[in-house]
Parts: C-alpha cells; sequence; structure tokens
C-alpha cells in the first residue's frame, strides 16, 4: 500500500515532538504518493498517545501493548517494528535518527531485507519513489539516496520539519498488533534519566554552547542565565567536556550529539573540525569569540568578536529587555 508509517517515541507519558514532525512530513509524502500516514508506538498505557498521535494525522496506530516493552530493547523493538510493519504493508517508514532509531532501525532493515537511509535531512517523492537527502563526510557534503526495494526505511534528524498544528476532533484507529518476542537475550533493567529538565540537545530548538574559554564548570552559569531567558538547552565542545567543565551528555560535536537546532550561540568555542561536525546544520549560527581569526566565524551567520564574559550578560540583560515587551 502507499502508506506512511511513523514510529512514535514517548518519554514519561507523552509523544516525543520528533513523532510530531515525522507525521508532519510523513502526511506530505503520503499525498504525493496517494496514501495515508499511519503511526505505530510500543509500551504500555497507550491510549492517550493514541489520541495524540491522532490529533498530529495519524489515521491508524498500530499499538504493541507489551509489558517487557515499557523500557527499550533492541532486539524486542526490533520484532515490535517488524511485526507492525508486515501488519500495515506501508511502502515508506520513518522513524527519528535519535540514539534509539539509530540503534533499532539497521536491525530492522535487514529483517525486513529493505532500503535504508540513515540519519537524513530532506525527504522527497521522485518518480513515485522516495528521495532522501543525508549530509556525509562530517556535513560537509550532502548525498541524494533514493531505493531499490519496495519497502523504504529511513531515519530522520530531528528538527529537520515543522511539527505541524494539532486538530481537535480528529482521532485514530488503533490497531493492537501481536508478538511473539520469545526470550529476549537482554533485558533493560534501570533507566537512569538526566537532571536537566530542558529539552534534550538533539530535540532542542534553541542551544547556547560553551567551550574551554569558560575557564571552570562554574561560569557555565552565564550560559544557563542565557538559556532560561530564551528557552534554551545548553551544550558544551569537546575541549570544555575534557576539561571537566560539562558532563558527556552537554557534548555537541562528532562524538557528542549532532544538534539541528533553529538558533546556536556558540560562546567561546573555536570551531574545531568535530565540533563543526555536530551543529554546522543549525539554521541560525551565532559565535561569539575574542579571536577575530577562529574557525567558527566561517559557519557563523553572526559573529561577535568580544570578551564571553562581558558579550553574554549584555545578550541576557537585552534578551529579557525584549520578551518582557
Amino acid at each position: 500500500m502507499s502508506n506512511v508509517l511513523i514510529l512514535a517515541e514517548h518519554e514519561n507519558g507523552r509523544v516525543k515532538k520528533s513523532a510530531h514532525e515525522l507525521l508532519n512530513i510523513g502526511q506530505k509524502l503520503a499525498s504525493q504518493i496517494g496514501g495515508q500516514v499511519e503511526a505505530m508506538v510500543i509500551g504500555q498505557g497507550l491510549n492517550d498517545l493514541i489520541q495524540d498521535l491522532g490529533s498530529f494525522g495519524a489515521k491508524k496506530v498500530y499499538a504493541v501493548e507489551n509489558a517487557q516493552l515499557t523500557k527499550y530493547n533492541t532486539v524486542g523493538f526490533a520484532k515490535a517494528l517488524a511485526a507492525s510493519v508486515e501488519q500495515a504493508k506501508p511502502s515508506i517508514v520513518l522513524v527519528s535518527a535519535s540514539p534509539l532509531g539509530k540503534d533499532l532501525l539497521p536491525r530492522v532493515a535487514a529483517k525486513l531485507g529493505s532500503g535504508l537511509a540513515n540519519d537524513v535531512t530532506d525527504l522527497k517523492i521522485n518518480n513515485g519513489k522516495l528521495l532522501a537527502t543525508r549530509p556525509v563526510y562530517s556535513g560537509k557534503a550532502l548525498v541524494d539516496v533514493t531505493f531499490n526495494t519496495d519497502l523504504q526505511l529511513a531515519s530522520v534528524r530531528p528538527n529537520s520539519f515543522g511539527a505541524g498544528e494539532p486538530q481537535s476532533g480528529q482521532t485514530a484507529q488503533m490497531v493492537p498488533v501481536a508478538v511473539d518476542l520469545g526470550t529476549l537475550p537482554a533485558m533493560m533493567k534501570e533507566l537512569v534519566q538526566g537532571k536537566s529538565d530542558r529539552p534534550d540537545l538533539t530535540e532542542a530548538e534553541m542551544i547556547v554552547s560553551g567551550g574551554r574559554s569558560l575557564k571552570s564548570a562554574d561560569n557555565f552559569k552565564i550560559l544557563f542565565e542565557l538559556a532560561d531567558v530564551i528557552g534554551a538547552s545548553v551544550g558544551a565542545s569537546r575541549a570544555a567536556v575534557d576539561s571537566g567543565y560539562a558532563p558527556h551528555d552537554m557534548q555537541v560535536g562528532q562524538t557528542g550529539k549532532v544538534v539541528n537546532p533553529k538558533l546556536y550561540i556558540a560562546c567561546g568555542i573555536s570551531g574545531a573540525i568535530q565540533h563543526l561536525a555536530g551543529m554546522r546544520n543549525s539554521k541560525v549560527i551565532v559565535a561569539i569569540n575574542k579571536d577575530p581569526e577562529a574557525p567558527i566565524f566561517t559557519k557563523a551567520d553572526y559573529g561577535i568578536v568580544a570578551d564571553l564574559f562581558q558579550a553574554v550578560p549584555l545578550l541576557t540583560t537585552e534578551f529579557k529587555k525584549l520578551l518582557q515587551g
């Protein structure tokens, strides 16, 4: 069938924004191939999630209710997604290019013998087939990928597409999916949540990020103050993490998290290649650095040659004035 099926990730009883983005681009693709967008969800207590997915455009939601899948499990989730695909028979499957999606989708593609494009940033329909654009060589080039298989799988980088708006009164048909998990070789015993209540860096629309020029972990507070005012998440360069100024889960870059926000403010970051690989696709980049020759300025839309300890508090003050009217 010419339908698009998306995997809806959820956390703490709420559908993640990345799933709403997948529904939005899924609707556009489905309309071009004469189908509809559908979703699948895995876990327990899924009713509220199904209603949410329906309000964002899912016509059907394939639900795998299983106590063994309340926490992520690669083998179990792969069996659940493969079973849903076999039942729904879509032509396109979209999954977020989150850690879960990147881990899960290659196994499902191998299981179903389908083509796969990972970490794509643009999707189109060309001659009835999916045409996926993905960055390569640390984001220095883009390649277009098309498929030779009838079933086409892609993981989509968060923030590549808008999320659309929920429509009141719009509902989805729930379709239960039975899965024989068998004996799973491993189970997750505990999931330790991060201490921050800010959006994860990979899904954040705005990020304030700091480098080794912050000089200490305490000095990151000026970044958090700015982030609090504009509703941003806070990241760090590898140099700052290696220096002990920030934890690894804040690291942006090739060896950290690849981000794709609308606004990225780089404070005291020189612009090493591995850092640029993780943030170069940000929609608007603002760089603050005392060194006018810093490589980060070659990628920045706006550059401020200044001491970050003076410039960042000034930005915080001015944003407060603007947002308070």
